[in-house]
């Protein structure tokens, strides 16, 4: 029966995993994988959700905006750590507001190391990395 119920599980998670990753792209799969690894079927349901960023860019949306940010020639933050998602970002950095048409405004950009990247305004955080 325990193995009934765990293959249970596991389905589910696959379906929740296909349908978010069908929507937000490679961020769910990877908190899914993430969650996998740390809390088997039940971390990578967890992990899938927490993996989509809530308000950040869409896969659709993102050459788009990666363009925006070409035109616009913000200059570059020079960063001596690891740029990825959870780096907090020193308040001096120029955080720029992400126009309406692009579907975010929760966030601010910035550009660091020449990558272009999503920031929690509150806690200087990158949420997301655009490119």
């Amino acid at each position: 029966m325990r193995t009934l119920s765990i293959g249970a599980v596991l389905f589910a998670a696959a379906l929740a995993v296909g349908a978010c990753a069908t929507k937000t792209g490679t961020g769910a799969a990877a908190g899914a994988v993430g969650g996998a690894v740390v809390g088997g079927p039940v971390g990578a349901a967890v992990g899938a959700v927490g993996g989509a960023v809530v308000g950040g860019l869409s896969e659709t949306n993102a050459p788009r905006f990666r363009t925006y940010v070409i035109m616009e020639n913000h200059p570059s933050f020079t960063y001596m750590g690891e740029v990825i998602v959870g780096t907090e970002l020193p308040a001096t950095v120029t955080y720029y507001e992400v126009p309406r048409e692009y579907g975010v405004t929760t966030y601010r950009y910035t550009i660091v190391n020449g990558r272009t990247v999503l920031v929690d305004p509150m806690t200087h955080r990158i949420v997301q990395i655009i490119g």
